[in-house]
This record gives structure tokens, sequence and C-alpha cells, in this order.
């Protein structure tokens, strides 16, 4: 499974879209779209057969910050609902206007994306997890610190290219514009202080105030086109696999219409 896959679509986006913020300080590449599975380590109730140990414990406090780590990753215990909260399909554009030769893909899921498919282009996030994993990290640049706010609902949908690459988009919708905006600035800093040269190098090919599109490229590995967009209470991250990242500056710009049209639809 390609890396835009697994990072926006279980990540985008994409990226996944279906499928997107200096930099995390976490050394590890991570891509929209994609939820990142751990085993969650076994403490013993002795040490040795003598010393107790207390059992592990989550804590009960409500995330209140999206660039900290979720303390325990997502589980994929079943499969998940495709829509989250009121984002359905119906908030994510359609593949035509996307591009010719689009389409939506159901992806199987699997132990390597950490969740297990559910026979359909879209699935639900966990809004912490894929809010965080959304953040570039990996980066040469000098991280930029400050809290962002977690998004309420996140929904991921899934497609493929006309030349057949991954592509996934990532909607975050927030309790309001205000945190829509706080979080969708939040990225774009983090993004333009990634910089080049480490695990990830993140290019801006342009920008405005509510758009932007960037190339996002891994060490050894693939390349992409990050399309950014805030509409209302919602971020979209639009990533997409392509052999030619740097000359999809002129498309970028042809889909922004296609997301704000639809992202934020009640």
């Amino acid at each position: 499974m390609s890396r835009v896959g697994r990072r926006l679509g279980a990540g985008v986006m994409v990226a996944g879209m279906l499928v997107l913020a200096g930099c995390s300080s976490n050394s590890a590449a991570q891509q929209p779209g994609v939820v990142k599975q751990s085993a969650t380590p076994v403490i013993p109730s002795t040490v040795g057969g003598t010393v107790p140990v207390p059992p592990a414990t989550m804590s009960t406090a409500k995330p209140t910050d999206a660039a900290v780590p979720p303390e325990v990753p997502e589980q994929a215990t079943a499969p998940p609902p495709a829509n989250a909260g009121p984002l359905t399909a119906h908030n994510l554009p359609t593949p035509d206007k996307l591009g010719s030769g689009w389409k939506t893909y159901t992806d199987p899921g699997g132990a390597e994306a950490g969740f297990i498919g559910n026979n359909t282009w879209t699935r639900r996030r966990d809004p912490h997890q894929a809010s965080y994993e959304a953040l570039p990290s990996g980066c040469a640049g000098k991280p930029v610190t400050g809290t962002l706010p977690i998004p309420a609902y996140a929904l991921t949908g899934s497609y493929r290219t006309a030349d057949n690459q991954p592509a996934t988009a990532l909607l975050l919708r927030f309790k309001d514009s205000g945190q829509a905006t706080s979080y969708y600035a939040g990225y774009q800093a983090r993004m333009k202080a990634c910089g080049s040269g480490g695990d990830l190098s993140v290019k801006q090919l342009w920008a405005t105030t509510t758009a932007t599109a960037a190339v996002r490229s891994y060490a050894g590995a693939e390349a992409y086109v990050d399309l950014s967009v805030v509409h209302g209470s919602t971020v979209a991250l639009l990533a997409t696999t392509s052999a030619q990242p740097d000359k999809q500056s002129d498309w970028a710009h042809t889909v922004v219409p296609a997301l704000e049209l639809v992202i934020d639809e009640s």
C-alpha cells in the first residue's frame, strides 16, 4: 500500500482524498489518510516474580490539542462507519470534479493500513488521531510550537487518479469556523517551516488565504501533491501521488472550487 493511502486515508490528503503543519518532532514520516497501528504493550503484574506493577491505565481527560499525539492509537476492532456525524460522501467531490478518469476506491484496509475495510470508499476517522497524523513530521526545519484545536468529526475518502495512482481526501469538521481557521493556520505554519533535507521535505507551489498547494517528498519514497482548503468550519486535505508533482499547480487550482462547494455542507 502507498504512503498516501496509509497516511491520510487511514489519512489529504491525498490520502489520503479521500484523502493533509516547523513540524512535528515525531521523526517518522507520516502520510495523509493513514492510521499508524501499533500493538498495545502488555505490562506484567510482577517483575522478577516479586515486585507488583500496577496495570496500565488510560487518562480520562478529554484531549484538547491536535499537536499532541493521541495517548493510544486507534484500535481496529470492527469496520468503521461510512459517515462521521454530519460528514458523508456528499461532502466529498465526485471523482469527475477532481479530474478526467478519476474514480472512487474501496480500500480493503488490513493489518498494514490499520483498519478493517467497510466495503465503501469513505470511512470515519478518530478526530484527534486524524488531525495529528495530518501534520508533517520528519522535517529538517525548526519545529513550530503552539496548540491546535481538535475537530469534532473526521472523514476520509479514497480515490484513484486516471493513471491509477492513489489519492486520499481528509475532511476535518470543527465546532466553528474560528477553530477551523486556527487549525488551518497551524497546519500551514508547520508545512512552511518543514524545509528540505529531512525524512520529509515540503515545497510550496502556491498559496491564498484559504487554500494552499504544496509537494511533500519523502526520502527514498514517493512524492505527492498536498492541497489544503479551509471553508466555513471544515478543513479539507487532499493528497495525491504524482510522477510529476511539481507540475500539478494548475490542476490544484481547478480542484479548490470543487472542494469549497461541498465540504462544509450540513
